[in-house]
């Protein structure tokens, strides 16, 4: 079985990161999720925002069991950014542009940056207090036990390398 622990601000973007291949390795953590057929549960500890949240054994994957904390974050990026995009002109029209900013954050992580939307929508099975994370993983994998999972038949896959 495969059991992850995210927390996850998502892949940080430039030039260096690029040059150092994090596509390529993301690509491959990719490939290695979509292609595994043992079980698959995800646990979000606290962050998880974006392409990295997806590559860490999402739904999106063909996960199993997705459990969350209470206190996780799942979006698509962090409430500050996330407002700095959405809300530019907002914020810049407003009289008192950092209490803007601060109110639209303050509302972003209440309507978004919780684990509450992804359930919601599906992508989450279940919100858990940590103390019951070991128990949950154990009921998780006992209800998988039997699972028989194949991919397509094929010649081989074509790893990102």
């Amino acid at each position: 079985p495969i059991v992850s622990f995210v927390d996850v601000p998502g892949f940080l973007p430039g030039r260096d990161q690029e040059w150092n291949g994090i596509i390529t390795h993301g690509a491959k953590l990719l490939y290695a999720y979509a292609e595994a057929t043992v079980p698959k549960i995800t646990v979000i500890t606290r962050k998880a925002y974006g392409g990295a949240y997806i590559v860490m054994g999402s739904k999106l994957l063909r996960s199993d069991v997705n459990l969350a904390y209470p206190s996780a974050e799942i979006a698509v990026m962090g409430a500050e950014g996330a407002v700095g995009i959405i809300s530019r002109s907002e914020i810049e029209k407003a009289k008192d542009p950092a209490a803007e900013k601060a109110r639209l954050i303050a509302e972003y992580e209440r309507k978004f940056s919780n684990p509450y939307v992804s359930a919601e929508l599906g992508y989450t099975d279940e919100i858990i207090e940590p103390a019951m994370t070991r128990k949950r993983i154990i009921d998780s994998l006992e209800m998988l036990k039997n699972k028989r999972d194949t991919n397509p038949t094929k010649k081989h896959g074509n790893i990102p390398l």
